[in-house]
């Protein structure tokens, strides 16, 4: 089976996050039954989290992304570690879906011209370094985009100039074709004319999900991003193709796998109903004869009976 991947790496001005995140959003998708919307939003935020996960320092540590907005597709959380796993949720757009759709069935814009499927509201990161209290940052939710809103965060909460793509293809009947995106971020002191560079060239350069659909491997799309357009170099190399000149040396220091995975275990969620107490432990059993718990994460399903509790 194949795996998505993610290439993280450095230059005198950045450091970048690069990933293929198809594989990682075909499972999320199957996992929840996502509606076409819902696999395009949630796959960005998974795909976003796998990036900010793979920049923890240790094992243990955790990153969450939480989307708390008012529209049918505005309330999803992801989590993700060092390790590449992520795992996430995504509520229920259904009880808000009157929203967006109007009584003929199309779509309702606002006066921006924008279909409003996230909302007004606010986005929380969250990280959990194993010290007394995680770190959490909080910034309203301006754009539609998650692109948009987690570039605006870094900017406000962390002060980070970044760039940040994201991009979901769904094919013809709605399933995942490619998915993916990367994250270029200026280190401390550097000045911004080297982001600025990059903003303009991704006016005159295809989308992630078109680069990796043409077949572009995630180490030359980093390729492509460092490349200086504006410059043209005669020389040729040894196989007579015109040499590229890059705004900057880069240098590529991991490629690693990502995988959406889910960590739960029986033993969490028994440990979680005894904090009910005996009387309503056993009042449940009495009513219901069992007591069934399922994961939001990966819907997988824990039963206990009455013995589990003796």
């Amino acid at each position: 089976m194949e795996k998505s991947k993610i290439i993280r790496g450095t230059s005198k001005c950045a450091r970048f996050f690069v990933c293929d995140t198809t594989e990682l959003v075909k499972e999320a998708k199957k996992v929840h039954g996502l509606d076409p919307i819902a696999a395009t939003v949630f796959g960005k935020l998974l795909t976003v989290t796998a990036m900010m996960g793979k920049d923890l320092k240790n094992e243990k540590d955790l990153i969450s992304v939480r989307i708390n907005g008012d529209g049918p597709y505005g309330n999803m959380i992801a989590t993700g570690n060092m390790k590449g796993e992520v795992k996430g949720y995504i509520g229920n757009p259904e009880e808000k879906f009157h929203q967006i759709i109007d009584e003929n069935g199309n779509f309702i814009k606002d006066e921006t011209g924008q279909i409003r499927f996230i909302g007004n509201g606010t986005m929380q990161v969250i990280k959990d370094l194993g010290l007394r209290d995680p770190f959490s940052g909080v910034t309203k939710i301006n754009e539609e985009d998650i692109a948009d809103i987690v570039a605006h965060y870094f900017l406000l909460s962390e002060q980070i100039k970044s760039v940040v793509a994201l991009g979901v293809k769904l094919d013809e009947n709605g399933e995942v074709k490619r998915a993916g995106g990367y994250l270029i971020q200026l280190l401390p002191g550097v000045e911004d004319g080297f982001i600025d560079k990059l903003e303009n060239k991704l006016q005159q350069i295809r989308t992630i999900t078109e680069l990796l659909e043409g077949g572009m491997s995630l180490e030359q799309i980093v390729e492509l991003l460092y490349e200086d357009i504006s410059a043209f170099e005669k020389e040729t190399d040894v196989d007579g193709a015109h040499k590229k000149i890059y705004v900057e040396d880069f240098e590529i220091l991991e490629e690693s796998d990502l995988e959406y995975k889910c960590n739960c275990t029986r033993d969490k969620f028994y440990k979680g109903l005894i904090t009910l107490g005996k009387d309503e432990i056993n009042k449940i059993l009495e009513e219901e004869g069992k007591i069934e718990t399922e994961c939001h994460f990966c819907r997988k399903k824990y039963e206990f009976t009455k013995k589990d509790f003796t």
